[in-house]
């Protein structure tokens, strides 16, 4: 591989006019596509295989039109102080609102809070229920403003009014944190270079590849029925892995230059070597990302699949697109003081220079013969610390938000705590039942007693007589909880009524389901805990396979899998500590404590396993190129530490700005994942991969790099050290030396 990549280096470097033009066609090309296609417009999930999912396509099914899956708004009414919702003035004002949004645009039906009921015992609080013939990212904004019309010509009749559902939900906003990662970004690039040529590289390609990943899935978000917050996500990871994987690359290249090799030269080798890290450290992430199908959520494997493929995008252009610009910046890469004093050594003798180099070791070659010195202190310290971060996942609590998790603030959270005032907490999560009486002999009658059955149940405040179809072969009835929709009792009445089910349709012949937004939120959240096991054991296999290839060793991939679970675990404690505890969450600004939403572990779990595999790959394989170089186990140690170190702090610095920039948005789900990925990286780069990692291996040994000789023999030789590129090649020419030495890096030895 790393042949064949030192040839597209400097194919790439020679042929940079050709690459670059390739390259802003693609972004031109699609970017084009994104701005003609319609924008992304679903956010509801589909769950193959769960009974909540089941019943839905049977109300849609044997109730045709009745589009059960559109948006809904509730319209909260409350009487001013004193008086009741049933006194003549307020109850003209309610009407009149109710009549206003039955002649809103998209409107399917609005209930007549009198004739449905829906007015509290003490006769102050009404609601509406608007039902919309589509989803509530189908809406225009032109409808909402209806809705927000109406609801303020009853606040101007005396009534208090809110609105609550998912109408008024829109597509979330990042907010202003995404350009603050990246400014940050830019100046921990040109703290480490020293060049704002070198600096901009990593940027300007990371901008690219982020720019044709979004706009292609922008262009297809209508046909393959993608989610608002699938490009924010591939946003997230294309922008870190972008950066970091150019990042290497330009190092490597600076490094080579200082070796004495010419640029051409020095940017196919140094394709050939960071370049083999990169390709397989992406390789990581996309298995992490693309194991997420196991799940079977559509929407979690879209969004998968659609950051895999920024990823790769972003691999691609390191390989090629970082070697033209190269080709443009030449010498620049290295900035003035840089050159200055590599001219100065170069006049001195080669032996006094290197001399000078042991003098003054850097701070990873430091902090590395520290680690060597106190393996087991240093390790203890490390998994100790972590382990009492992961404290609080002990306490980890899974969810889907409601508007209970909202801001106190918004109107969706206030009507939703006066409706549980009224009505009691329930009436914001109904469940709906759907009763298939088809191979029932006598439906009304098998309906009757499915009413009768669930009405008993504990845990249940009130059931909705039953509505047939036209047919009279399905019954849809509501069931009112006594609990709030992401309370554990409504969850157990839930799995009560399901298992009442099966007593019914050995009674009755009626086939009962449960279903509705709550009972779709819990089969989620299931769902996403039973498939966790089975998607870690897949991507952890895996990748440990590919990390056998790469390292030609077991118990080195084996300790990056076990250090990758203990920095996760940690990360997921501290996302419970500020998102459910509530620690720091004015800090965060988390408005809003509540259970953790059901996708982010195993969202986490996948996304930090390929980020962490890429510090393990970028910083281990230096080590590794060492030790196969002949340097004995503790000093390749240190060679690859006086190497990578400065490189990996600052990759990882600039991973946790991007993930941290995304702490600003608006999606819950966002900020929960920014939040949790940019700890993680922390946990990570800087405890297991800069302290776990050169402990264990200090105390391995030769072990470490131990495989059994009939393995040595299956395995492929990837040659990711680069070590083909040591040897005489047909390329190479007098212009300047072509082994890459083991000297230390002049410029990488400034921290």
């Amino acid at each position: 591989m790393a042949t064949f990549l030192y040839k597209l280096g400097r194919f790439a470097f020679r042929r940079r006019h050709f690459v670059a033009l390739i390259w802003v066609a693609l972004l031109v090309a699609v970017g084009v596509g994104a701005a003609s296609a319609p924008a992304a417009t679903s956010n509801s999930f589909s769950i193959p295989g769960t009974e909540a999912q089941k019943a839905f396509d049977l109300l849609d099914e044997r109730f045709p039109g009745s589009n059960f899956d559109g948006a809904t708004g509730r319209v909260v009414f409350k009487a001013p102080k004193g008086e009741k919702m049933t006194d003549p003035a307020n109850r003209s004002a309610a009407l009149k609102v109710v009549a206003e949004l039955g002649d809103g645009k998209q409107v399917g039906h609005v209930t007549d809070p009198y004739k449905a009921k829906a007015v509290s015992k003490d006769r102050t609080t009404a609601f509406a229920q608007v039902s919309y013939d589509v989803s509530a990212f189908e809406l225009k904004e032109s409808t909402r403003e209806e809705l927000k019309d109406a609801a303020d010509d009853g606040r101007d009749a005396g009534l208090t009014v809110e609105i609550g559902g998912d109408a008024l939900e829109s597509i979330p906003e990042t907010g202003a944190g995404e350009v603050i990662g990246i400014a940050v970004s830019a100046v921990v690039l040109v703290i480490t270079f020293g060049s704002l040529v070198a600096a901009g590289m990593p940027l300007l390609t990371a901008l690219i590849g982020v720019g044709i990943g979004v706009s292609s899935i922008t262009a297809l978000s209508s046909a393959l029925d993608l989610s608002s917050t699938t490009a924010t996500l591939a946003t997230m990871i294309g922008l870190a892995v972008g950066i970091d994987y150019a990042l290497f690359i330009v190092s490597r290249f600076r490094a080579e230059l200082l070796e004495g090799n010419k640029p051409e030269e020095a940017a196919g080798r140094a394709v050939g070597t960071a370049g083999s890290a990169v390709v397989f450290a992406g390789l990581t992430v996309v298995i992490a990302l693309v194991g997420l199908a196991v799940v079977n959520i559509p929407m979690l494997t879209k969004m998968g699949m659609a950051a895999a493929g920024t990823v790769a995008i972003a691999v691609l252009i390191a390989l090629t697109m970082i070697p033209a610009l190269l080709g443009y910046a030449g010498g620049r890469v290295l900035g003035r003081k840089t050159r200055k004093k590599a001219a100065a050594s170069a006049r001195e003798d080669g032996e006094q220079a290197a001399g000078a180099a042991e003098e003054k070791p850097n701070l990873g070659t430091r902090w590395a013969r520290f680690v060597l010195r106190r393996p087991v202190m240093v390790l203890l310290a490390g998994v100790i610390g972590l382990g009492a971060v992961a404290l609080p996942v002990s306490s980890l609590e899974l969810g889907l938000p409601d508007d209970g998790a909202k801001p106190t603030s918004t109107t969706q959270r206030k009507a939703y705590d006066t409706l549980a005032e009224s009505f009691g907490p329930g009436v914001n999560g109904p469940l709906m039942l759907a009763v298939d009486t088809a191979d029932s002999d006598d439906p009304k009658a098998a309906t009757k007693r499915v009413v009768k059955t669930v009405s008993r149940l504990d845990g249940v405040a009130a059931v909705t007589p039953a509505t047939f179809n036209k047919s009279g072969n399905t019954a849809m009835l509501t069931v009112i909880p006594k609990s709030k929709p992401s309370g554990s009792d409504t969850e157990n009445l839930v799995a009560d009524i399901r298992d009442a089910a099966d007593g019914l349709r050995a009674d009755t012949g009626a086939d009962t389901l449960v279903t509705g937004t709550t009972a779709m939120n819990i089969d989620v959240s299931k769902k996403l805990n039973d498939a966790l096991v089975p998607y870690l054991g897949l991507v952890v296999g895996l990748a440990f396979l590919l990390l056998m290839v790469v390292f030609r060793s077991i118990l080195v991939p084996l300790k990056a899998a076990l250090g990758f679970l203990l920095s996760v675990v940690a990360a997921l404690g501290a996302v419970v500590a500020v998102f459910q505890w509530g620690w720091l969450a004015d800090v965060f600004g988390v408005e809003q404590t509540g259970p953790v939403m059901s996708m982010v572990p195993i969202f986490m779990v996948g996304v930090v396993f390929g980020l962490a595999m890429d510090y393990e790959v970028f910083l281990v394989t230096r080590m590794r190129e060492a030790y196969v170089h002949g340097e004995r186990p503790g000093q390749a140690v240190v060679t690859g530490f006086r190497h990578g170190a400065r490189v990996v702090t600052a990759a990882a610095v600039i991973m946790i700005s991007v993930f941290a920039g995304f702490i600003g948005s608006s999606e819950s789900m966002v900020k929960m994942i920014g939040f949790g990925l940019a700890v993680a990286v922390a946990f990570d780069a800087f405890v297991v991969r800069m302290a776990i990692v050169p402990a264990v291996l200090a105390l391995l040994g030769k072990s470490a790099w131990w495989l059994p000789r009939w393995m040595d023999k299956v395995l492929p030789n990837v040659d990711v050290e680069g070590e083909r590129l040591r040897k005489p090649t047909a390329v190479e020419t007098a212009d300047g030396p072509a082994a890459a030495g083991d000297a230390a890096d002049p410029e990488l030895s400034r921290v």
